[in-house]
């Protein structure tokens, strides 16, 4: 007979453990978001094509992610973390050694949203937000935070090693080596996530409380869910224009691809920063407060783009842009579990971080074919700045409605 898994309680020193062991998963599990973005030049280079076809990969990746959170967290609902984290480590490894074979640009792009993106990433990351959310209850905020920074850390961490390795031994090599890697640590990683979080209790927000209810914001379930998804889209294809193309336009200013990722890195770096401090911030004002002041900093981050390219100027707006836009995804979980049913928790926190990914792989896209049509980047960052607006609108909507 096998024995049970130990049951352990939320706020436990268990919980700090599989914190910590989160944060490392989501640390390996995320860096295919960001060593697409480093090798973008190398390949559109290789295969001969358009930025915008160039950035296509990223594009599928990042719908896969999506795509393969919803699938993930279901899997995860029904059978724990544990199993879709093997998947996830199996897929991304295939994945990335595959990749370093690719023969042309739209075998390499299937494989990024396949594999790395679909069955690999996904495993990374709703499924842990979600997981994160159930095991803290006093300090959930931060908690959610600092799973989140995974991803973060991943664009701190991957970017130079990436950019050093693509350097010397060439980009095939390099994402061979991360095959390898990424699969065998996962899986490892994954043996220490087998206990089932503890039954879901709702956490109000403290000064004002904030209880779940059959009627978020006042609004229908479905409709408060549809203006978050479509919030989560839009901030995000503002937030992927300097996330995705920042290597890029550093190489078209004259720069180098080592100073764009060394800013990518920057950025990512400075979002970890960001997404703790909004951690904090989100126990103690709430979910949708810390979203709105997050997208009214991100706006004007892009807005500083526009005037300054400067390589002392990218330096600082990079850092700019990391720390004003890392508690925004963070926040939407925390809106799901202040205003959703708490048995609905995980399904709608994947569902919502799905809607983020797109963003990502919209903007991502959206961004390489305005530089495609006009030859620059100007255009590009006017563009998120208008999805960023559209983001704030619904913020602040929300915001309203739950003061009535």
């Amino acid at each position: 007979m096998t024995a049970s898994p130990v049951q352990h309680a939320a706020d436990s020193r268990y919980a700090s453990m599989r914190l910590a062991v989160t944060l490392l998963l989501m640390t390996i599990g995320s860096c295919g978001m960001y060593v697409v973005s480093v090798t973008l030049p190398a390949v559109q280079a290789e295969f001969g094509v358009a930025r915008a076809d160039a950035s296509l990969p990223y594009t599928l990746l990042m719908i896969g992610f999506g795509l393969g959170g919803v699938l993930m967290g279901r899997l995860a609902d029904r059978h724990g973390v544990m199993l879709p984290l093997f998947i996830g480590a199996a897929s991304l490894g295939a994945g990335f050694v595959l990749c370093g074979y690719a023969g042309g640009i739209l075998e390499f792009a299937v494989l990024h949203g396949l594999l790395i993106g679909l069955l690999g990433s996904s495993a990374s990351f709703a499924p842990l937000v979600a997981d994160t959310s159930m095991w803290f209850v006093k300090r959930r905020g931060i908690a959610v935070a600092v799973c989140a920074s995974g991803n973060y850390v991943a664009g701190a961490v991957w970017p130079p090693i990436v950019q050093h390795f693509v350097s010397t031994v060439g980009w095939r090599q390099t994402y061979i080596g991360l095959g390898v890697f990424c699969g065998l640590s996962m899986a490892l990683l994954a043996l220490l996530m087998r206990p089932r979080p503890p039954a879901a209790v709702a956490a109000p927000a403290r000064g004002r409380a904030v209880l779940p209810s059959e009627r978020p914001f006042g609004l229908s379930m479905n409709q408060a869910q549809g203006l978050l998804c479509v919030a989560g889209v839009a901030c995000c294809v503002a937030m992927a224009m300097p996330q995705v193309h920042i290597v890029a336009y550093c190489g078209d200013l004259g720069y180098g691809a080592a100073r764009g990722a060394e800013m990518l890195s920057l950025m990512l770096g400075a979002g970890i920063v960001s997404r703790l401090v909004s951690g904090a911030i989100c126990d103690r004002i709430g979910g949708i407060r810390t979203l709105l002041l997050g997208s009214v900093l991100q706006g004007v981050a892009l807005l500083l783009f526009l005037p300054f390219d400067g390589l002392v100027s990218l330096y600082v707006i990079s850092a700019m842009f990391g720390l004003f836009q890392g508690g925004i995804v963070p926040s939407y979980a925390i809106i799901v579990r202040e205003h959703f049913p708490p048995a609905e928790a995980g399904a709608r926190v994947g569902t919502v971080l799905m809607c983020t990914l797109f963003g990502m792989a919209l903007g991502g896209w959206m961004s390489g074919k305005v530089f495609d049509l006009t030859g620059s980047y100007q255009a590009a960052f006017v563009n998120g700045i208008a999805w960023n607006l559209l983001n704030g609108a619904i913020a602040f909507f929300l915001l309203r409605r739950s003061l009535r």
